[in-house]
C-alpha cells in the first residue's frame, strides 16, 4: 500500500453492530462519502459481515434495506456478565497476551454451544457469497483457540471467505470456535476490537467501531489510530446509537432500530470523515 491509499477499518460489535455500521455506511455514502471504495477493509467479528457485504458487490442502498427488513437471529444468545467477566480476566492474565487469549479460546472449546455447522448456515445467511474481493485487500483477523496465536485470513491465506468471517465472528462462550484449515479460532475481538494496526502501511484510516471499550487504554481504537501517524478519525455510536442498540449488542430485535441509528448519526459524521478521506484537513482522532 501507498501514501494514497484508504482504508476502511470495521470494529466488532454484535448483531446490532453490523446493522448500525451499515446504517452509518449508507448515509456516508448519500452524503457523498463513499466508504466502499476503500482499498484495504479491516474487518473484526461483525466488521468481518459488513466489509464482506459491501466488498462483494451488493448496493449499500440493499444491504440497509435488508437490515430493516430482516430482524432474524438466534433470540437465546446475549453477551451476559460471565462472559464479560471471562474477557475481562483474559486480558490480566499474567505472562503475554497470548496466553491470555489462549486461556480465554479453551474456555471456549469446553462451553456448550450450539454446533458449528449451525453457526456456519448463519454466517452464509448474511454473506451469501464466498469469494474474496479481487479490488479491494480485505483482511480479516480471529485468534486460534488452543494457542491464543492471531492469524489475519486474508484472499491469499487459501481458506473460505465464509470460514474467515465465521471464525472472526465465533464470540467465545456464546458461539463454537470455528474450525479453519484444521485449527479451531475465536472471535477476532479477543485480540482487538478493531484491530487498527492492521491499516499501516494506508495514508488515510476512517475506524468505525460499535464498541470502544477495554481493559487497556492503549487498546482503544483511537489511541491504535493516533499510533499509525496518518491521518485518520474514529466513528462511534453516539448518544442516540446506544440507546438503539440496547445492552444486548446479539438482540436482532434492535437491528433494525440501530440501522437507523447509525444512517441518521451519518448527518453528524460526514464533514470530519470527508475531511480524513479527502485529505483536506490535519490529522484528527
Amino acid at each position: 500500500m501507498t501514501e494514497d491509499a484508504r482504508a476502511l477499518v470495521l470494529g466488532g460489535g454484535g448483531v446490532t453492530g453490523v446493522a448500525w455500521e451499515i446504517g452509518l455506511l449508507h448515509g456516508l455514502a448519500e452524503r457523498g462519502v463513499d466508504l466502499s471504495r476503500a482499498d484495504r477493509f479491516v474487518g473484526t467479528s461483525a466488521g468481518s459481515v459488513v466489509a464482506a457485504q459491501v466488498t462483494g458487490g451488493t448496493p449499500l442502498g440493499d444491504i440497509f434495506e435488508a437490515e430493516l427488513a430482516d430482524t432474524s437471529g438466534d433470540r437465546n444468545a446475549a453477551i451476559g456478565l460471565g462472559v464479560v467477566v471471562r474477557f475481562v480476566a483474559s486480558a490480566l492474565v499474567p505472562g503475554d497476551r497470548r496466553r491470555g487469549r489462549a486461556w480465554l479460546g479453551r474456555a471456549a472449546l469446553r462451553a456448550s454451544t450450539v454446533p458449528e455447522s449451525a453457526r456456519r448456515t448463519a454466517i452464509m445467511a448474511r454473506v451469501p457469497h464466498d469469494a474474496w474481493p479481487q479490488t479491494a485487500d480485505l483482511r480479516i483477523p480471529a485468534v486460534a483457540a488452543r494457542t491464543g496465536e492471531v492469524r489475519v485470513f486474508d484472499r491469499d491465506s487459501g481458506v473460505s471467505l465464509i470460514d474467515a468471517v465465521a471464525a472472526s465472528c465465533a464470540v467465545p462462550l456464546v458461539w463454537p470456535p470455528m474450525t479453519v484449515a484444521g485449527e479451531r479460532y475465536v472471535d477476532g475481538g479477543v485480540r482487538s476490537m478493531a484491530n487498527v494496526d492492521l491499516a499501516a502501511g494506508c495514508g488515510r484510516v476512517i475506524v468505525i467501531a460499535p464498541s470502544t471499550a477495554t481493559v487497556r487504554r492503549g487498546d482503544r481504537p483511537g489511541a491504535q489510530a493516533a499510533r499509525l501517524g496518518v491521518p485518520a478519525t474514529v466513528v462511534s455510536p453516539d448518544a442516540a446509537a446506544r440507546r438503539a442498540i440496547g445492552r444486548n449488542p446479539l438482540d436482532p430485535d434492535h437491528r433494525a432500530e440501530a440501522a437507523q441509528a447509525g444512517y441518521r448519526q451519518a448527518a453528524s459524521a460526514t464533514e470530519r470523515v470527508r475531511a480524513v478521506w479527502e485529505h483536506s484537513s490535519p490529522q484528527r482522532w
